[in-house]
């Protein structure tokens, strides 16, 4: 009977495992909204900030411009900005930024650049820490929002800004996880610094609402492309074009940190909420199969009680 108790114990804890990992699965579904809500709204602005720089520098195209964020100079050092998180149970997200920062800070040093990390998630910080001899880490930042902020993005670049307008790097170079779908992600590297502005809105970009469907809840996809109407091309600046060049860059670094850390949070949710899937899904299956082997458990005890029985009836008979 020991054996049918142990059993059943396991069961009662698989369930129970499964009814966190259940309500971990539908939380992280609901961030992964918000946070993608949070990436649309700040979009219009984002095109907007692009447009307005990229018709400063066609403006300034043919003058002698002092920008020092545009500035490409030779690269002897290279920061890599690496984005995880700070909890685990979210599958190979943190594992994978890790491996690809790795990778690309090894594929630097041979080619003969200095190379030192930026380490962003406590995930990054505890892995490269472990590995000081190997590393060189310059700054890091954790306790970061589940859906960042403006806020916790301007105390970033303003580092890294500083860091490279010192000239204390050539070259600073973002590895995040890019948001490509709900079951999709992938990491990738972008250049920070030195700025080149670009658009920023994707038609294929898609967004994840949690509704209702037969008593459950469930997430569906939807497009939500945003994009911003072009700048009119006789508009008319105040200042001088390098003077707003040089008060817009800074926030565009800004926009442009806060996207990819947005990206990253998304990512790192749906990524949450998979596990969780799979976890719940796994822990299902496991409580039927002990389901199944307690009630042969059961029935093989309770077959020997009453062989034990006969066997009794006969010996007094």
């Amino acid at each position: 009977m020991a054996n049918l108790k142990d059993i059943r114990d396991r069961i009662s804890s698989v369930k129970n495992t499964r009814k966190i990992t259940e309500a971990m699965r539908l939380v992280a579904a609901a961030k992964v909204r918000r946070a993608q809500e949070q990436v649309l709204r700040s979009r219009p602005f984002a095109d907007r900030l692009a447009r307005v720089l990229e018709n400063l520098q066609s403006r300034m195209r043919f003058e002698d411009q002092d920008a020092p964020l545009l500035e490409e100079r030779p690269v002897q050092s290279i920061s890599l900005l690496s984005v995880t998180g700070d909890r685990g149970l979210c599958g190979g997200y943190n594992a994978n930024i890790i491996k690809r920062t790795e990778q690309r800070h090894a594929e630097l040093k041979a080619q003969g650049y200095q190379v030192d990390l930026v380490l962003i998630g406590r995930k990054a910080i505890t892995y490269f820490q472990n590995r000081a001899k190997l590393y060189n880490i310059r700054a890091t930042f954790t306790g970061l929002e589940q859906v960042p902020s403006a806020a916790e993005a301007g105390s970033i670049s303003n580092e890294i800004l500083a860091e490279f307008l010192s000239a204390s790097t050539d070259r600073v170079e973002i590895i995040y996880t890019k948001f490509i779908n709900l079951v999709s992600s992938k990491p990738v590297i972008q250049t920070l610094l030195p700025l080149d502005p670009q658009g920023i809105a994707t038609p294929e970009d898609e967004i994840f609402r949690l509704t209702t469907r037969e008593g459950r809840l469930v997430v569906e996809p939807g497009s939500a492309a945003n994009v911003a109407p072009s700048l009119p091309s006789d508009i008319v600046f105040e200042q001088s074009p390098e003077q707003l060049l040089n008060a817009l860059l800074p926030l565009y670094l800004q926009n442009q940190l806060l996207r990819s850390l947005q990206e990253a949070a998304a990512s790192e949710l749906a990524s949450r909420m998979t596990a969780m899937n799979n976890a719940s899904d796994n822990a299902k299956a496991l409580a039927k199969t002990l389901t199944l082997d307690y009630n042969k458990a059961r029935q093989a005890a309770i077959t020997q009680e009453i062989l034990e029985v006969v066997g009794g009836a006969s010996a007094m008979g």
